[in-house]
């Protein structure tokens, strides 16, 4: 990436802005049952069948994951009906090959089912705008991981050098629910595990951010075995917190017998509780009353 862009976030509308046209090429075909495009929004986009071997995974792709079973299943309705939407790509180097912007899930699928081409959009579109797409394609087809969500987030941030408001805008979310999600990279690396295995869920991980180190991967796991639900996981680091606040008193250590004996013969005679604290050959003898006449009978029997 050559520079860095200033003033982002006005929404997708607003990345795609300074997009050029692409021109025609020769086209293999377009597919009757992929949706119109709007000229409106899209004034550069060309529609047409692109062969799948001339395509490959977008820098931008934020899924890390992708289910084997979920692409058989895409591929089983490919088979059946086609591609419906077609993907969204963009040139790269002198224009012969293709990077996708949006669809890798599609294009997988349709490799599985066994097409050699497939309808997509041709966009000429900046960074900024191809990480923006990526992200919200793959909110919005099938969820990602809150991590996988996040990383996009921070990448979106920080490279295009945007404030959370501007990502936030950029990918149709609150400002809130940005910052929210990037403060999950703060986890543990083995908490971010459990999460990207979706063992855990967002609102539990909110609730670990607590805790630092080896107590927060020791509640994930607590939480992840026993299905415990976000409240209860917020109960439970609320207990850990305050207990390590309290200072640990350790158990008072056995009296010696001849010393418990003594106590006990001093509180008969003195009609009083008597507690006799001893250690390392010294201690302190301590005598209680409940009111002024009974601190004058211990002090008679004392005479």
């Amino acid at each position: 990436m050559s520079t860095k862009k200033r003033g982002l976030g006005r929404g997708l509308d607003a990345l795609l802005a300074g997009s050029a046209p692409v021109q025609n090429r020769k086209s293999g075909g377009s597919d009757t049952s992929a949706a119109p495009i709007d000229k409106t929004r899209a004034p550069d986009a060309e529609l047409r069948d692109v062969p799948v071997d001339l395509l490959q995974s977008g820098k931008y792709q934020p899924r890390h994951d992708f289910q084997q079973e979920s692409l058989e299943e895409l591929a089983n309705s490919i088979r059946a009906q086609g591609v419906v939407q077609p993907i969204v790509i963009r040139p790269i180097g002198d224009g012969s090959r293709y990077e996708i912007v949006a669809g890798e899930r599609r294009w997988r699928a349709a490799q599985i089912a066994g097409l050699h081409n497939i309808p997509a959009v041709i966009r000429r579109v900046p960074d900024s705008a191809a990480i923006a797409m990526a992200l919200i394609e793959n909110i919005q087809r099938e969820n990602l991981n809150p991590l996988e969500e996040a990383s996009a987030l921070n990448r979106l941030i920080d490279e295009f050098e945007m404030t959370h408001q501007q990502a936030a805008e950029a990918v149709g979310r609150s400002r809130a629910a940005v910052t929210n999600l990037l403060r999950l990279l703060e986890l543990e690396s083995s908490v971010k595990a459990l999460v990207e295995k979706r063992l855990i869920e967002m609102g539990h991980a909110r609730a670990l951010l607590a805790l630092k180190g080896s107590d927060q991967f020791t509640v994930a796991k607590q939480v992840a075995d026993k299905g415990l639900s976000v409240r209860e996981t917020e109960k439970l680091v609320r207990q850990i917190i305050e207990g390590a606040g309290k200072p640990r008193t350790s158990k008072p250590k056995a009296l010696d017998p001849d010393i418990r004996q003594f106590q006990v013969e001093l509180s008969e005679k003195l009609g009083a509780k008597v507690e006799i604290q001893h250690a390392g050959g010294k201690g302190k003898l301590v005598i209680q009353y409940n009111s002024l006449d009974e601190l004058d009978g211990i002090l008679g029997h004392i005479k």
